[in-house]
């Protein structure tokens, strides 16, 4: 049995927000300008990102449910050609709830017919992970067609609201300037909102006036038995590098600590990153299929920053495994980072660009600084 990408869509909300207009949607915490905005905007590269918050009433103008499910339309022609979705399988890092799942949201919010539904989590990868399940489940010959989506809604923990009470307590308490944390306040001016989603059939059907690709493999890979935790959510990070759970807080304490936004340990990060995500899970990818470098056409690598672009390159090259720059294909610069939904809204452009040929074989990496894990899939144009 094969699997195919038969068709792709991709959804952007409102229009694109420049760097010297975060700010004006996002507000300013303790109301003052972010002393690292600059310096971490610099780093980055990103040059418009976009939020699915109203700029004039600072309201939400989607739900993460309502984006995904507004990809998943895309895909299919009719509503009756919507209720032959046999199965849908969706990531995300931050859903609209902690329970139910994102998936089962999104199906409330398309209202098809009865299908299988699956949500993985996660952060960036919950993506990758869905894509494969909805590939293992057609190739294995379980549906003949499946979707997977990948979808983010990050900016409502990102605005100055959430890190008031924080703000706060650090100047009642602790006698410094209103400012939040640099793991907190660092990954304000890197995320932002997007969704994706795939089509994925046992057949070869030409559903869009875009090429159909197929999925030669998945793999993936956790390091969490080796590091600890870089990127999280809902907890704090202690001293000994364990989390403690938002369970463990009181009301009053999830605010004056800000324990839900989302963190980064950024020293952790930079040291890991590049040997954990590309070189060790390459060399195992490597050992694994056997790919070579000139096997590849197109390389789509998801990362955060560019700061991390000439690192990638460079890992690459030490492996031997020199993809040259004219084969690179990313978004960062104008899409935004939006975690897992960054591989399909990705390969949505190149493989709408019009530039691809039968035969072309396209690599995907998707690293996730979670708790160290890393993606690399092989798709083929047919």
């Amino acid at each position: 049995m094969r699997a195919y990408i038969t068709n792709t869509s991709a959804f952007l909300p409102n229009q694109p927000v420049e760097n010297e207009q975060i700010e004006d949607v996002l507000g300013m915490v303790g109301g003052k300008p972010s002393r690292a905005k600059r310096l971490v905007l610099r780093s980055n590269g990103i040059k418009q990102r976009y939020y699915a918050i109203d700029p004039e009433s600072g309201e939400l103008s989607h739900s993460n449910a309502e984006m995904t499910a507004l990809c998943v339309r895309r895909l299919f022609a009719s509503e009756a050609e919507l209720n032959q979705m046999q199965c849908l399988v969706s990531g995300t890092s931050i859903p609209d709830q902690v329970m139910p799942g994102h998936g089962l949201m999104v199906h409330g919010e398309l209202g098809n017919q009865c299908c299988e539904v699956i949500s993985t989590s996660g952060i960036c990868l919950s993506g990758a992970a869905a894509l494969k399940y909805a590939y293992l489940a057609v190739k294995c010959g379980e549906f003949k067609q499946a979707v997977s989506t990948g979808s983010e809604l990050v900016s409502p923990v990102l605005r100055a609201s959430h890190f008031e009470g924080e703000s706060k307590y650090k100047i009642e308490n602790l006698k410094k300037n209103p400012e939040i944390a640099f793991e907190k306040d660092f990954l304000r001016w890197m995320l932002s909102d997007g969704a994706g989603a795939f089509r994925v059939e046992s057949e070869p059907n030409q559903r869009a006036e875009q090429p159909v690709v197929e999925i030669e493999w998945i793999e993936i890979y956790s390091y969490a038995n080796e590091l600890e935790t870089c990127m999280y959510s809902g907890a704090e990070k202690l001293e000994d590098g364990s989390l403690e759970s938002w369970k463990l807080y009181t009301q009053q304490g999830l605010i004056d600590h800000s324990v839900m936004s989302i963190k980064q340990d950024v020293k952790l990060l930079n040291e890991n990153i590049v040997p954990m995500a590309v070189k060790e899970t390459l060399k195992r990818v490597i050992a694994k299929t056997g790919l070579q470098a000139d096997q590849v056409d197109y390389f789509l690598p998801h990362i955060s920053s560019m700061y991390f672009d000439e690192k990638v390159y460079e890992a690459l090259v030490e492996l031997d495994f020199e993809i040259p720059r004219e084969r690179w294909f990313t978004n960062l610069t104008n899409r935004g980072n939006t975690g897992s939904a960054s591989i399909y809204i990705m390969l949505d452009e190149l493989l709408k660009s019009g530039q691809l040929k039968s035969g072309e074989r396209l690599l995907c990496f998707v690293p996730e600084s979670g708790r160290f894990s890393s993606s690399f899939m092989l798709l083929s144009v047919v």
